[in-house]
């Protein structure tokens, strides 16, 4: 299975993650997961570990999302699978600070994401940074067909990418309100587990704690290898990645 061929490559990478914690690792990562995973607050999770005899603040659970969620991103970013051709771009809202910010996000077709990024603006430079990160790194997996909703900073976003070269051949650029149906039902699935109550505290929080977010789904669909992974072959790989015995193998 893929787990299988991930788990050199990732043992590697583990060494010092949890050097001068004063928890084990395995929990760490068992109540990053948590957060990421489902629609529970911090407190929520301070209460779920002391009922099993483990007592912390949940400052400092926060303080092991924002370290841990954008690793677990980092490593998990290059294991996607290369899109089918046809994406959806939109954008959604997220609240920080009380004040709206942007959280810009494309999909393919089968519903597998292929980038997401977070900007204070919803303008035609943000729409052009989003097209960037999501084109520069993987020129070979360019899409040919390109599915919006009306906003206006998309159509020269995409022309501003085709004379950077992001997009070897200009892509067919649709509009239509029914293919961005897929997307705007994968926001809710990224923004479920977001605090509910004031938004974020910091763009930097928001920033560091949604890449944890979108890495999480990446885990659920299971990089469009062989259908959606189960909750254990979610935390087999998480293990993997940070070194750690794998638990519940049977």
């Amino acid at each position: 299975m893929i787990l299988n061929a991930l788990d050199f490559k990732l043992k590697r990478q583990a060494r010092g993650d949890f050097r001068g914690r004063h928890f084990e690792a395995t929990l760490i990562v068992q109540a990053v997961s948590w957060y990421l995973r489902y629609a529970l607050s911090y407190r929520d999770i301070e209460e779920m570990l002391l009922e099993r005899g483990m007592e912390m603040d949940h400052s400092t659970i926060n303080r092991w999302v924002l370290a841990y969620a954008p690793a677990i991103e980092r490593c998990l970013r290059r294991f996607r699978k290369p899109h089918c051709g046809s994406v959806r771009v939109d954008e959604t809202y997220i609240k920080v600070r009380s004040q709206w910010r942007y959280l810009y996000r494309a999909i393919d077709k089968h519903g597998q994401t292929v980038d997401f990024l977070l900007t204070a603006n919803r303008d035609l430079d943000a729409a052009k940074r989003f097209f960037r990160k999501m084109l520069q790194d993987q020129p070979l997996l360019a899409p040919d067909r390109i599915g919006t909703d009306g906003a206006g900073p998309y159509p020269p976003a995409i022309a501003e990418s085709r004379k950077e070269d992001l997009l070897p051949r200009a892509p067919i650029h649709h509009v239509t309100k029914h293919l961005q149906q897929g997307i705007e039902s994968d926001h809710f699935r990224v923004k479920r587990a977001m605090p509910r109550v004031g938004g974020f505290r910091s763009f930097h929080t928001a920033r560091r704690t949604i890449q944890g977010f979108e890495a999480m789904l990446w885990l659920r669909k299971g990089f469009g290898f062989s259908g959606a992974w189960t909750v254990r072959e979610q935390n087999q790989l998480l293990a993997t990645r940070f070194g750690l015995p794998v638990a519940n193998k049977a």
